[in-house]
């Protein structure tokens, strides 16, 4: 079997990589029967590249695995690691269970790859490829393919530390937790958490050889609360409420979801405050090293008791039953995934499932990454609203300190110090800000950023301090207390309490989803601005022949229908509740829903202000050839690295994904920090 040379592949397929260069018609036609073809579907894929793990989102399925690559390689110099492969010939190996099937880069993403695969690309070195090249001439094509398949195993590996976050319950927080989600770190027990946990363990064990009876241990749950169950029964008791709490519907959660969700779990057990066996917290962190990750399905948590159903899914891999996926086997029946990564299901033994189902950790995982996305948002809207405010020829007197210091909210003050530092100033003069000024005021869209943003930056702030109480708190029901004590005396026991109530994540994810809508409330209007040539002295909708072209018009509408969208979304999913488990369950927070439409609205907000920030660099087009300061600048550079100028009308979909992926990946923020002498945003004052 001959491989194309993966350079040519790359080359022809660059009409269907994420940055587009259309320059004629032809091309025109051709790009947009290929973005037809491509529909919107986004998969994860996992490829291996020098050792090294790297997930690649794929939008557009009908690309090669040569486009695979090159983003593979794209996103691995991205983290300041040099590629040193050669790539005139090379193949891909896809691993199913414990096998695996060769690739060559000409084929189509879409007939050989799913959602969550794991792919490895080998590469041969010069001297290698030259004596291959001999011996195929004079080889079967099956024995070119063997040849292939047997020199990857003598590859040299490279080897990247990924560091090790030791887990106590006490102090895991945000950043820490979005690193163990996109497996850029590994867990551990301490000796002394070990030990606590084996304290408590003697206190359930304890209980059950007294013969008392205690919520969870020995009895039912919920309104069946009040059934003693008989020894030989509870650990039939503890698979039951496993199996029964599986309950889930909707779509599966992202494989980097699914981690933070697993982390959680066992920060919460390894508090030491829950019963269970050490064993179960040690197989559970085992199984998080080996990216053994339980199938959980979006839907069914009210969010008290917990993420009773969300939980009992990721109970159900630990257990080796239901659907599981990790990097050697893709998806599977989590028995045989557990397998393929030397693991067995853990034995339940009496409160193990239950210490499993209880806790807000699934409005926790998933409300991290709103909150992390968050912060990226609230940065980029003050750099995208510095740009604008120079086009639109703004006046920087409302950014003065002294206006703040007078109203001193510290996000207020926060983000109107980080205006100023973007704005002309005698450190980074604009020429913009020279031409002659047409308003004596400026609209509230800019003039107001301060105020506005700055309630969300420091609900941002509220709502991580909340995070990374709750992420470190004892949220299980019963829990165990007074080790050192002998059982049965009133410090040594069970209690049943509500800690497992996720009103303060559902309450602060709520707030979080109201004040991060806001900023796209007014990142709408000021596209609006650009776009209307009355307000903007530009040309209509921000193109040359204007009725000809319709330049940024439907991007403006597709602005504004995500606002729209993100208003409906804003209604809290606190303010509800339904009564469950025949009443016993009388109040829930529904925080489930708080977090996945705090996502979705943040995700919403990411697109919007993508389609404001190309707005604002095609406006500087017209400013030409003056230039804004010179941090603005620098992002106008990073925009033209993927995206070139509107000279007319072409497909917008494909720039603002690009520009989307940049904003939630902080390239933005990135690209202007180097010019600021500290982080306005969160640096003390």
């Amino acid at each position: 079997m001959v491989l194309k040379g993966l350079e040519q592949l790359v080359e022809e397929a660059a009409m269907q990589a994420f940055e587009p260069n259309i320059n004629n018609t032809t091309d025109e036609k051709k790009f947009a029967s290929f973005r037809k073809a491509a529909g919107r579907s986004v998969i994860c894929v996992h490829v291996k590249l020098d050792g090294i793990n790297i997930a690649v989102p794929v939008i557009n399925q009908n690309q090669s695995l040569a486009h695979l690559a090159k983003e593979a390689i794209s996103r691995l110099e991205d983290t300041g690691i040099s590629c040193e492969m050669e790539y005139n010939q090379c193949y891909f190996k896809k691993f199913h269970r414990d096998e695996f099937y060769i690739m060559k880069p000409s084929d189509i993403i879409k007939d050989v790859l799913s959602d969550g695969d794991m792919v490895e690309i080998v590469a041969r070195k010069t001297q290698e490829r030259k004596n291959s090249h001999k011996l195929r001439s004079s080889s079967s094509s099956e024995d070119a393919e063997t040849s292939c398949a047997t020199e990857e195993l003598h590859q040299p590996k490279r080897v990247l530390d990924i560091p090790v976050i030791d887990v106590n319950g006490y102090d895991l927080n945000l950043d820490s937790l979005i690193r163990l989600g996109k497996g850029e770190a590994k867990l551990s027990l301490s000796d002394e958490t070990i030990r606590k946990l084996r304290e408590t363990r003697d206190i359930v064990e304890g209980i059950i050889e007294k013969g008392y009876v205690r919520y969870g241990i020995n009895t039912g749950f919920g309104l069946l609360s009040k059934v003693v169950v008989e020894n030989d029964k509870l650990v039939e008791l503890q698979y039951n409420i496993v199996r029964s709490h599986c309950a889930g519907i909707g779509e599966p959660l992202p494989i980097e979801t699914t981690r933070r969700i697993l982390a959680l779990r066992i920060n919460v057990l390894a508090k030491a405050f829950s019963g269970c066996n050490p064993g179960l917290v040690e197989h559970m962190v085992e199984m998080f090293n080996k990216n053994c990750l339980p199938l959980i399905p979006a839907q069914g948590t009210v969010g008290a008791s917990g993420d009773l159903a969300p939980l009992a899914h990721l109970a159900q891999g630990v257990i080796g039953e239901g659907t599981m996926w990790s990097p050697k086997t893709g998806w599977g029946e989590a028995l045989e995934v557990l397998a393929a990564n030397n693991m067995v299901p853990y034995q339940l033994t009496p409160k193990d499932g239950l210490s499993l189902i209880n806790g807000t950790q699934f409005i926790c995982g998933v409300g991290a990454e709103a909150l992390h996305r968050a912060k990226n948002c609230v940065r980029t809207t003050v750099i995208i609203t510095a740009m604008v405010f120079d086009i639109l020829e703004g006046h920087t007197n409302a950014f003065d300190d002294r206006v703040h210091a007078i109203r001193p909210h510290t996000g207020q003050r926060r983000i109107a110090a980080a205006l100023k530092a973007l704005c002309n100033s005698p450190k980074y003069p604009s020429e913009i800000y020279e031409l002659e000024k047409h308003d004596v005021q400026d609209p509230y869209t800019i003039r107001c950023v301060p105020q506005v943003a700055g309630v969300t930056l420091d609900t941002i702030n509220f709502v991580e301090g909340i995070f990374s109480t709750e992420m470190n708190s004892a949220t299980d029901n019963p829990l165990v207390f007074g080790a050192e004590e002998e059982v049965g005396n009133e410090a040594a026991d069970i209690i049943s309490a509500g800690n497992f109530h996720g009103e303060y994540p559902a309450k602060a994810l709520d707030f979080l989803t109201i004040a991060v809508h806001e900023i796209g409330n007014m990142s709408e209007r000021r596209l609006e601005r650009l776009c209307n040539p009355s307000c903007s002295n530009l040309p209509a909708f921000l193109v040359d022949s204007p009725g000809l072209n319709s330049g940024f018009m439907i991007p403006h509408c597709t602005s504004a229908a995500l606002v729209s969208e993100n208003k409906t979304l804003c209604f809290p999913s606190s303010a509800d509740t339904q009564s469950t488990s025949a009443g016993k369950e009388d109040h829930v927070s529904m925080g489930g829903w708080a977090a996945r439409k705090a996502l979705r609205v943040v995700k919403n907000l990411e697109n919007v202000l993508a389609i404001e920030l190309l707005a604002a660099c095609q406006a500087l087009e017209f400013k030409r050839p003056l230039h804004t300061t010179e941090p603005l600048e620098a992002v106008y550079n990073l925009v033209r690295t993927k995206v070139n100028p509107f000279v007319k009308d072409r497909a917008f979909t494909p720039d603002i994904e690009v520009i989307q992926k940049m904003i939630e990946q902080n390239l933005i923020w990135e690209t202007v920090a180097p010019y600021l002498d500290s982080d306005p945003f969160w640096d003390e004052f």
